[in-house]
């Protein structure tokens, strides 16, 4: 390989790559935030081993929709050809923000017109809009982490 070539492949964007982290430290993150805020929903205490396992997996797999349909939105109104090196944080700051209304609305649809799900006494609500704390948590937290990771330059897995 010549001194060029290693020069071009090292200043071409690892969007792919990015992508298949962002995907993997997404999973993660949500996995491990379903579990951990499932007891603030009534399924925890109404529901069967197998409802509540169910609901765990349910969830993620919608997360991770949710997480992919955000950022490919922010890629397409706000990415450029050389993202990640370029623009990053414009597409990061679009994917939270999609990501945070979609979950205000789909709280709202599920618990108050559906009544598909229900907040325990416990879940911490934010006032005036009453949705949940820890939903809007996660989708400031887990996306930003997973990003984050996902686009850091000092990757060991490269």
């Amino acid at each position: 390989m010549t001194v060029a070539t290693s020069a071009r492949i090292a200043a071409t964007p690892d969007w792919l790559g990015v992508l298949r982290r962002y995907f993997l430290f997404s999973l993660i993150g949500h996995l491990l935030w379903e579990v951990a805020h499932i007891p603030l929903y009534t399924i925890w205490t109404e529901g069967s081993a197998g409802e509540i396992i169910f609901a765990i997996v349910h969830c993620t797999g919608g997360d991770l929709m949710i997480a992919f349909s955000t950022l490919l939105v922010a890629l397409f109104l706000f990415g450029r050809s050389e993202w990640p090196r370029q623009r990053s944080m414009p597409v990061l700051l679009a994917a939270v923000a999609m990501g945070v209304g979609y979950t205000f609305f789909s709280e709202w649809v599920n618990i108050v017109v559906r009544e598909a799900w229900a907040y325990r006494d416990i879940m911490p609500v934010i006032p005036v809009i009453d949705a949940g704390l820890t939903p809007f948590l996660q989708w400031l937290v887990v996306p930003t982490a997973a990003y984050l990771g996902a686009t850091s330059p000092r990757a060991w897995w490269r």
